[in-house]
């Protein structure tokens, strides 16, 4: 899991952290150790977005979640570490 922080808006995020998961997938798979599936995390502390990728193109989540869900993000972040 790769996680952007970003301080005002979470749209100057997406490419850094895409690349950085691709990036990731071709490194881990260079290495004999394909990961099947990468998550990606955007975040400015009081928003979250998640993104997936695998062997598609990325998936992102069309939800932001408001760190007043703080639950339903530690049940996404546990979820992905499964």
């Amino acid at each position: 899991m790769l996680v952007e922080a970003k301080n005002e808006n979470l749209k100057v995020g997406f490419p850094q952290c895409i690349a950085e998961m691709v990036a990731a997938q071709q490194f881990n798979q260079q290495k004999g150790n394909p990961i099947k599936i990468i998550y990606g995390v955007i975040t400015i502390g009081t928003l979250w977005r998640f993104l997936r990728l695998s062997d598609h193109p990325v998936e992102i989540d069309s939800s932001e979640y408001h760190i007043s869900d703080v639950e339903k993000i530690l049940g996404i972040l546990s979820s992905a570490l499964t």
